[in-house]
């Protein structure tokens, strides 16, 4: 990052907000560009550069021509200011109650592509002064599920309106095509998120199932498109048939598979020969069914249709070929934690810094550290940017033409402000992120606890007055459309939020997927939270003297045991409640990850991590089981494999092996 890109970009905005008849190039390249700029060309080009920033942050520049002039594009008559009002966040008023409704719905993009323009959103508003710090209803956690990197990517070209490459496994031909598509929409529809957008090769409109992209997504900056106006995802989507109900035939192993045996049609197994059984099992999409069929390894194997057996076998023979491919070199650059983020740029400080300016103001004397984590940085990056503040201000301008900000006592003061003290407008992806978030609660608000005559009416006021906040910059928000986050169990979802609320223990019997078991617990239940839909909870399980996570969906009966919570452990400070709970018997795993794989290291909460020349990523990951490794390799088919330890990676590939074995396919005996 170029401090003197953002010093330069800082006083240029300054210079700008503070004239009233507008300051012409010549005194903008001598007075802000004097150090940047060789010559008038160099200037030019880097000014023009400069103001395309500015807009993005919501700066509207204004080009003033003087009629006295021979010309009305004369450069040299031309002079330039930016209006003080029409980049500022309206005021926005919240009570508790629509703070605690849009708290909720920022938090659901904590670990997808929207979570930094959701917590962006919400520092502005807190900025502003018009947002109460609010506790969250008996610990409830919503946030959607990362869709992989493909999300992040045409999130990022919807928002530039650049289009986009991929490879694309066709519904109709089986065969895997190249498509280059204007992404006008992204949506999440019968649990899977789609692509809605123009089809450049077919020359029209087509959806995409994410699931069924084969490659990474490539954006294509040098071009660009303009989306359909009005094009809304959700009226799309709501279009969308729901896929038709077919059977899968399975053959398992017997006294294996309980969860996919409680799913059988009809009920009961029919012997298959000597160690297996014969189930049917409805589905609707072959994809999502053949990601979870892939998992079971040698332990299920689909007889038919021709359509699923097929998705099943490409899972397990990428799995196998990318453990076969050459080996990227083990090395971490680093020794502790390395979490994978975006590189910071000069954007990025400036945005910060247009959200620090009044959030000073409107908190005075804050701790120097507290501050720096509401930004979610360093002390060291904070006082690196109040730094670059306090030497900021009017060209040629006296000491009190700066702004004035103090820090000596560590504790953080600004007397001196030069019209930043409002924060700047919603940007397209953070009024995207909060409307369509609230969009997404449905009946999550009175599931979760708050009083009945409230959440109904918290959750639509609170929408009217962002998208009134939100102006031009909600055009994105009607491009991205999830479904409701607001829990199918709502029985389990009540008994449980009672509990965590008055502190009782929960009796409850549950299907473990990994042990191939039922069993009854007794829990302490300390929150819920979700991915997408499918809801979770922590609690101390007693039997295990120690913290376990619980799928709502397994969950097959759930009542007090009247007794009161033990209070052994309570929950932990992290946020987002962790899926999987570290422990000392964890085991150490190196993986490889190709692009488009990359986030499962953040899904896995990976302690260290190295970007790889192609795009892939290498992440050291515990695992509480070693035995659920193979399933998890042959799920994701191609995206990830284990690199160390080697006993590990020969143990997962021998199971693929005998996986693929048991489809007598010809490539059984060549892949890996």
């Amino acid at each position: 990052m170029s401090a003197s890109r953002t010093e330069r970009l800082l006083n240029l905005l300054l210079a700008l907000l503070n004239t009233k008849v507008g300051l012409p190039r010549s005194v903008l390249r001598d007075k802000v560009y004097h150090d940047s700029a060789e010559n008038d060309v160099a200037f030019g080009r880097m000014f023009e550069r400069d103001k395309v920033d500015l807009k993005q942050f919501g700066f509207e520049i204004e080009t003033l021509t003087d009629p006295r002039s021979f010309g009305a594009d004369d450069p040299a008559s031309t002079r330039y200011r930016i209006g003080k009002d029409s980049n500022r966040l309206p005021e926005v008023n919240l009570t508790p109650a629509e703070c605690t409704v849009l708290l909720l719905a920022a938090q659901l993009w904590e670990r997808a592509a929207l979570g930094s323009a959701a917590a962006n959103a919400v520092r502005k508003l807190q900025a502003a002064g018009g947002f109460t710090d609010v506790d969250l209803p008996a610990g409830v956690q919503p946030r959607i599920k990362p869709a992989g990197q493909a999300f992040d990517d045409v999130v990022a070209a919807m928002h530039g309106r650049h289009p986009v490459r991929f490879g694309y496994l066709a519904v109709s031909t089986g065969r895997e095509e190249e498509r280059e598509v204007e992404p006008w929409g992204l949506g999440s529809r019968f649990g899977q998120w789609y692509l809605v957008g123009f089809d450049r090769g077919r020359g029209a409109k087509r959806l995409f199932r994410l699931s069924r992209m084969t490659t990474a997504v490539t954006v294509v900056t040098g071009d660009s498109f303009e989306p359909p106006a009005k094009f809304n995802a959700r009226a799309e989507l709501d279009a969308l048939n729901e896929l038709p109900v077919q059977q899968a035939i399975l053959d398992v192993d017997k006294g294996r598979l309980l969860a996919l045996r409680k799913r059988a049609v009809p009920p009961g197994p029919i012997p298959a020969t000597s160690d297996r059984d014969r189930i049917v099992v409805e589905f609707r999409d072959p994809e999502q069914l053949a990601e979870e069929l892939a998992s079971y390894g040698p332990h299920a194997t689909v007889t038919g249709p021709a359509e699923l057996r097929a998705a099943v076998v490409r899972r397990l023979k990428g799995a196998l070929d990318f453990d076969a491919a050459p080996e990227a070199p083990v090395h971490f650059p680093d020794s502790g934690p390395t979490p994978r983020a975006r590189k910071r740029t000069s954007e990025d400080q400036l945005a910060r810094m247009l959200q620090l300016v009044p959030f000073l103001v409107h908190h005075q004397g804050l701790h120097i550290q507290e501050v720096a984590d509401h930004f979610g940085i360093s002390r060291k990056a904070l006082i690196d940017d109040l730094k670059i503040l306090i030497c900021s201000g009017l060209p040629e301008g006296y000491p009190d033409d700066l702004l004035d900000i103090q820090w000596e006592n560590d504790h953080v003061y600004i007397s001196e402000h030069l019209d930043l003290n409002r924060p700047v407008r919603f940007s397209e992806d953070e009024a995207a992120a909060l409307l369509t978030g609230l969009a997404m609660l449905g009946d999550l608000p009175a599931l979760a606890g708050m009083p009945e005559d409230e959440p109904g009416s918290a959750l639509e006021s609170v929408t009217i007055k962002l998208t009134g906040a939100a102006g031009q910059a909600g055009r994105l928000a009607g491009s991205v459309a999830g479904q409701s986050v607001a829990p199918e169990q709502s029985q389990a979802f009540a008994t449980i939020t009672k509990a965590i609320r008055e502190g009782q223990q929960l009796r409850l019997t549950y299907l473990s997927l990994q042990r191939d078991e039922v069993t009854e617990r007794d829990v302490d239940p300390l929150r819920l939270y979700s991915l997408d839909n499918t809801w979770y909870f922590e609690a101390y399980c007693h039997s295990k003297e120690g913290l376990r996570n619980f799928r709502l969906d397994r969950v097959e009966s759930l009542e007090p045991n009247g007794r009161p919570a033990s209070g052994t452990v309570t929950a932990r400070d992290a946020f987002p409640a962790r899926l999987y709970t570290p422990s000392d018997d964890d085991v150490l795993v190196v993986l490889q990850l190709t692009r488009q794989g990359a986030g499962l290291a953040d899904d896995y909460y990976a302690e260290r991590t190295a970007q790889l020349p192609d795009g892939g990523l290498l992440a050291e990951v515990r695992f509480g089981s070693a035995e659920w490794l193979p399933m998890f390799i042959s799920q994701h088919g191609g995206s990830v494999r284990i690199l160390d330890p080697e006993a590990l990676r020969q143990a997962t590939r021998a199971w693929l092996n005998q996986a693929l074995a048991g489809y007598d396919s010809p490539s059984a005996g060549r892949a890996g």
